[in-house]
């Protein structure tokens, strides 16, 4: 019998190996290497010991049938000694200690916020004034009471706050108002429309246009351009136009009586001097004008164009005549009357026009002693156009008053009079000269020049030392006319700094509550963005502080514009 019982359990385990051998390829297929592995340890090991508990391991061998591809498909047998029973006990329990006591696997998974699709034109959080509310979404002011109402930050020095409102809210409420998009796209129609009718008609409208704006109000108070005359450069050009149209009307009469050249070129340079100096005048008036939007910078820059424009005109009408008259003089000489007349309209001249040039003289020392330059930095720098252009004018007068002077008592001696009409050609040039003098200064000035490299260094200091900014770049500092600058700079602000300016204003038990109350990502998002927000109000109230700043210890400057890097 017992061969019998040695083949029947030979053929059992046969058959349990080749099934768990099944078992594990299956597992094979949905578990790793290392699972395979400990498969081939269990099925080799640990399930004999449960199956036959009786037998003596130690006297059975196993064998195991691995099938390669080798050649035509030759299969190779593999004898593996199986370990003793205590050797196999200690391995089964090895094993079957991390089956039983498996703990689960855990898997950490990254939050991510949900990205969020603005789209090209995002305009849900955008703020609008009440003004364009109605104006562009057609509403009027009760419609808008019954919307949310937001304080905001004025940038306006004159105004702590304004309100504003939500686009969103707006436009809804516009939708409520007329019922449809196309029934609003009909009615803006219909009022650009009207719009554009009463630009037509504007120009026969001046006076009610005018009292409108007198009952609207501006938030400045308007200057009044006739004081403008009574003092500074308007003062001084006023008494150039009375003086210098008085020596205009004397010195035509004397022309007249002697038929002097140089009598006629003193004529015509007073004549030119006066119609130029009416022109500053217009410009004086004009620069003081209120800001518009069409001009928001002011026209402060008038004053340049009309000394630029009287520089032309000197060149044209006094340079241009007198060397006519010259030419002509030279070419057809004329006998000369009496000149007692002349010289007497020549003496009254020279009081006069020099009393006018000490004027002029004594208001440029005062404005460049203000400003801390020498006066011939000031005049050179074409700081003070009209007042520049009355004492070029005025020093050429006199300069002119004593060549033809000079011209014509050459004449009286020799009597010749080709010296007369040499001093004509010489009061054309001194004309042509201060001319060109001007042309080039206010060509300058309009082309947008800077101011003083010290001005510039102090200002960019005043800015350096300030705790919230770490650098400067790209500062421009523009001479706007008047005493009037432009600073504009890039900022690079220490943004530690600025977040701290705003944490020293919070209270930091309550924020460490609501910080503790963050649970899921969607409130860590809540958190930040209700600190983001105002954090970045934190940094335009920088902005703000550093611009009154300038303002307040530079007085010239007018317009701060920083940009942050």
């Amino acid at each position: 019998m017992l061969p019998g019982l040695a083949a029947a359990a030979a053929a059992h385990r046969c058959s349990w190996s080749s099934l768990c051998r099944l078992r594990l390829r299956c597992r094979a297929a949905a578990c790793g290497s290392s699972d395979l592995q400990e498969w081939q340890n269990l099925v080799t090991f640990g399930s004999f010991s449960n199956i036959v508990p009786c037998c003596t391991l130690n006297q059975v061998k196993l064998y195991s049938t691995n099938v390669q591809k080798e050649g035509q498909g030759s299969q190779t047998r593999k004898m593996e000694k199986v370990p003793s029973f205590d050797e196999a006990e200690n391995i089964g329990a090895e094993l079957k200690a991390p089956l039983i006591k498996q703990e689960p696997l855990q898997v950490r998974v990254k939050a991510v916020l949900k990205k969020r699709e603005y789209g090209p034109k995002y305009t849900q959080n955008n703020f609008i004034t009440g003004v364009r509310a109605m104006n562009e979404f057609c509403l009027k002011y009760s419609d808008l009471e019954q919307l949310r109402k937001i304080r905001r930050r004025s940038p306006h020095e004159d105004t702590e706050s304004f309100t504003v409102y939500l686009r969103s809210d707006v436009e809804a409420k516009s939708l409520e108002v007329w019922g449809s998009p196309e029934a609003l796209a009909r009615e803006k129609k219909l009022r650009k429309e009207a719009e554009i009718e009463y630009r037509e008609r504007l120009f026969r409208n001046q006076k009610v246009l005018r009292e409108y704006r007198e009952f609207l109000g501006n938030t400045k108070p308007r200057s009044r351009t006739t004081s403008v005359f009574f003092k500074g450069p308007g003062k001084v050009v006023m008494v150039a136009i009375c003086i210098n149209g008085l020596n205009c009307f004397f010195k035509f009469l004397a022309w007249i009586y002697t038929g002097s050249a140089s009598m006629f070129s003193e004529a015509i340079h007073s004549l030119s001097d006066t119609c130029n100096q009416a022109l500053l005048a217009l410009g004086i008036s004009k620069s003081v004008q209120t800001p518009d939007p069409t001009h928001p910078y002011g026209f402060s820059n008038m004053r340049y164009i009309a000394s630029l424009i009287s520089g032309v005109g000197i060149f044209m009408m006094g340079a241009g005549l007198s060397w006519y008259h010259g030419v002509m003089g030279l070419l057809n000489p004329q006998p000369i009357e009496s000149l007692l007349w002349a010289y007497c309209i020549l003496a009254g001249s020279l009081v006069s026009e020099g009393a006018t040039l000490l004027v002029a003289v004594n208001e440029l020392r005062r404005s460049a002693r203000a400003k801390g330059m020498s006066l011939y930095k000031y005049v050179m720098e074409s700081r003070d156009p009209s007042t520049n252009v009355i004492l070029l004018e005025d020093t050429a007068a006199v300069l002119g008053v004593t060549i033809a002077a000079t011209c014509m008592g050459l004449t009286s001696i020799t009597g010749n009079p080709l010296y007369d009409s040499l001093g004509s050609l010489g009061v054309g040039t001194l004309l042509g000269v201060v001319s060109a003098f001007l042309i080039y200064t206010n060509t300058e000035a309009l082309l947008g020049r800077s101011i003083q490299p010290e001005q510039v260094q102090r200002l960019t200091e005043l800015l350096e030392n300030d705790p919230s900014v770490r650098a400067i770049h790209d500062v421009k500092a523009t001479d706007l006319g008047l005493g009037k600058v432009r600073f504009k700079a890039e900022v690079d602000f220490d943004g530690r700094v600025v977040t701290r300016s705003y944490l020293e204003k919070q209270d930091f038990d309550q924020m460490l509550q609501e910080i503790q109350e963050v649970k899921t990502p969607e409130e860590l998002e809540t958190f930040m963005l209700k600190h983001g927000e105002n954090i970045i109000d934190t940094l335009g109230a920088e902005v703000d502080r550093l611009e009154k700043e300038l303002k307040k210890r530079n007085p010239e400057v007018r317009h701060v514009d920083l940009e942050i890097l």
